[in-house]
């Protein structure tokens, strides 16, 4: 049976919003990542700020060697983040990643992408939560080897932190960091703080601590820091959202300097 139907072209050109979202995050994953994209969707996505995903090529096991092998993809993974298009702020997720790149060397090899955007790396990040909650003397528990682990704990030392206690769980793929168990993350945090540490931070962006990191707080009597929540924190700001999220840990009711 033959159909008859006419096609019209409207009367005028629809008029534009000047975006879709009101801001715009930029994130920089890792091709192995399960949890940031979870993580953000649930602390930083709304109806006004947008979060755009791009995965970079990345090879376990974790460690130094193949963490400084992502850094000459950064360019081109920022780029390929709404193309030509203005982003409120990229964050690059991978902890072990920025400290053994280097978080200026991370923020220049976005940038020429993406000129003058604001960067947020999670050691960078941390380190500002921790300054914010007024840390001095820290606790640490990351999921990496000893030899992954090291560069990080001179990060913090040289940041100006005492490190009272620095604990690892010796994993090297990152796919079983993802999947340590929420109730376990809660048992090694609290093997992990030391009595006279002001604040506990756990380390990586595959670690789901930022999804209990208020549960941790109420476990240890401290403030938390987790990698994904500090650089969920920092990203908010910067895209004006200055609400207290008090259900995601005592970070998130507080603001972050000059955002």
């Amino acid at each position: 049976m033959e159909k008859t139907f006419s096609l019209s072209l409207a009367s005028r050109r629809p008029r534009l919003d000047e975006r879709p979202l009101e801001k715009r995050v930029g994130l920089i994953i890792l091709a192995t990542d399960h949890t940031t994209e979870p993580d953000f969707r649930r602390m930083v996505a709304s109806e006004r700020i947008g979060v755009y995903v791009t995965r970079i090529p990345y090879a376990n096991p974790v460690t130094p060697e193949n963490l400084r092998a992502m850094q000459p993809q950064l360019t081109t993974a920022a780029g390929l983040i709404l193309p030509d298009e203005v982003l409120d702020v990229v964050m690059y997720s991978c902890t072990s990643a920025s400290v053994v790149i280097g978080d200026d060397q991370v923020t220049a090899a976005i940038r020429a992408a993406k000129p003058d955007v604001p960067v947020v790396t999670p050691t960078a990040a941390a380190v500002e939560g921790l300054r914010t909650l007024g840390a001095a003397r820290i606790s640490v528990l990351t999921p990496y080897t000893l030899e992954t682990s090291r560069p990080m704990a001179d990060y913090f030392a040289e940041s100006g932190f005492s490190i009272d206690r620095f604990a690892c769980l010796g994993l090297t793929d990152d796919r079983e960091m993802a999947r340590v168990g929420l109730d376990e993350l809660i048992a090694f945090a609290r093997e992990a703080v030391a009595p006279g540490s002001d604040a506990l931070f756990i380390s990586c962006t595959a670690v789901r601590a930022a999804s209990v990191a208020a549960r941790i707080e109420d476990a240890i009597g401290k403030p938390v820091v987790t990698s994904n929540l500090a650089t969920a924190w920092a990203c908010l700001r910067l895209c004006g959202d200055h609400d207290h999220h008090a259900q995601f840990g005592q970070l998130m009711t507080l603001p972050l300097a000059g955002a």
